[in-house]
């Protein structure tokens, strides 16, 4: 009788193997092909501490991270947290020199000379100087060259190069491209954010987009929406309610939610993502995306600290959105 049950067993057995489709043995053990570009929010915060990191962003291309955006207070920690690799970052993008966006750049660079393996060589873009403001590169000899406050730090680690170039800061300056690397592009433009130089970036890589807007008030939308036009991804910064919402001051420095909302509808992009939130924007998340959608129909949503966002999903949260308003 056991006999009998071993060889049922085992003709079942045979059965199944050969019913399986020889592309499907293992397949469960394949690792997924990575996302050409992916955004990974470091830090979603605005200048206050309340529970978010300051901002800062970091591009994933071909799954291994590259390109950082920013670096306000939080970024190290949360990198940290999150396991992050920064073995192949050597492209660093500066919005504006405010301290809850550039507040942890040496603690950043100095994470990435401690676990080097071999020379480093950041390449780092930022505004002109202005009022109050150095430039970035003048910024980045106050912190690491001669005499610089962390001077050491370029010895401390892994041998490292850090070049700086400025970018144009008034509003009639021409956009230009400033990486060219295969099929990876970054472009930039001239943005206002009050006495505060600062610049807007758009990254390209294999037919996908994002842009950042950084903080700007709306002064700079014509220049916002020319770049950002059919981006897949646009992170644009939302640190006022629609007026008189906010303290008066604040609207020279940051777009209302209403003008966002007609920036990214006029630029066709295919997905929002409103990040520099502040306590104000927290408490009010369904005025300001009400005020939004009043002008941008596709998929609008708040960033936070460790979020990651394949730019392939863009289109296709676009698409359901589209589909959702079809049905209703």
């Amino acid at each position: 009788m056991h006999i009998a049950k071993l060889k049922c067993a085992i003709s079942i057995a045979l059965l199944l193997a050969v019913a399986v489709p020889p592309r499907l043995v293992g397949e469960q053990h394949r690792k997924p092909r990575p996302e050409p570009l992916e955004l990974l929010v470091v830090g979603s915060g605005g200048p206050r501490s309340f529970g978010r990191a300051c901002t800062s962003y970091l591009l994933l291309i071909d799954g291994t991270p590259r390109i950082l955006v920013d670096a306000g207070p939080g970024a190290f920690l949360e990198m940290g947290k999150l396991g992050v690799d920064l073995d192949n970052v050597d492209i660093v993008l500066l919005t504006h020199l405010h301290i809850d966006h550039s507040g942890d750049i040496p603690g950043v660079f100095l994470d990435r000379a401690l676990t080097a393996d071999g020379p480093i060589q950041f390449k780092v873009f930022g505004p002109q100087s202005g009022d109050q403001f150095p430039s970035t590169t003048e910024f980045l000899k106050l912190l690491f060259g001669p005499r610089g406050v962390y001077e050491y730090e370029k010895t401390f680690g892994a041998d490292e190069t850090i070049d700086g170039k400025d970018l144009l800061t008034a509003l009639d300056s021409p956009e230009t491209e400033i990486v060219s690397e295969g099929d990876l592009r970054v472009r930039e433009v001239a943005t206002h954010h009050g006495d505060c130089p600062s610049v807007a970036y758009r990254v390209e890589y294999k037919g996908k987009s994002i842009t950042f807007s950084g903080d700007m008030d709306q002064s700079a939308l014509p220049n916002l929406t020319r770049l950002a036009a059919g981006s897949d991804l646009l992170v644009f910064h939302v640190g006022v309610l629609d007026p008189p919402g906010s303290p008066q001051i604040l609207y020279t420095l940051h777009t209302p939610p209403k003008q966002i909302g007609q920036a990214a509808e006029q630029a066709k992009a295919r997905r929002l993502l409103l990040s520099h939130i502040s306590p104000s924007i927290e408490d009010n998340r369904r005025q300001v995306l009400r005020s939004i959608a009043n002008s941008y129909k596709g998929n609008v949503d708040l960033a936070y600290d460790g979020m990651r966002v394949p730019v392939s999903e863009a289109g296709e949260a676009n698409r359901k959105t589209a589909a959702a308003g079809n049905q209703k």
